[in-house]
């Protein structure tokens, strides 16, 4: 995995932090959080790595790049 510059870290920061989202595919990981999950982006560490805090009580962070993820608008989900 590529190290992410500061300016890639602050854009990732803007773009998931708060936000929800939902895990597609966390490939390679021994213990992966379940696809179809969803949590909320807590911060971006200086890895560029999304800290997660997931529905289902687990904290494992999602690599950009590696795991498949997208945003949800949880408001428009029924």
């Amino acid at each position: 995995m590529r190290i992410p510059t500061q300016e890639e870290i602050a854009r990732r920061t803007e773009r998931y932090e708060g936000k929800r989202i939902e895990l597609i595919i966390m490939p390679g990981d021994p213990h992966p959080i379940e696809p179809g999950t969803k949590g909320t982006c807590e911060m971006t560490d200086g890895m560029g790595q999304l800290m997660m805090k997931w529905d289902d009580g687990r904290t494992l962070s999602l690599i950009p790049g590696v795991d498949k993820f997208k945003v949800v608008d949880e408001e428009h989900n029924d």
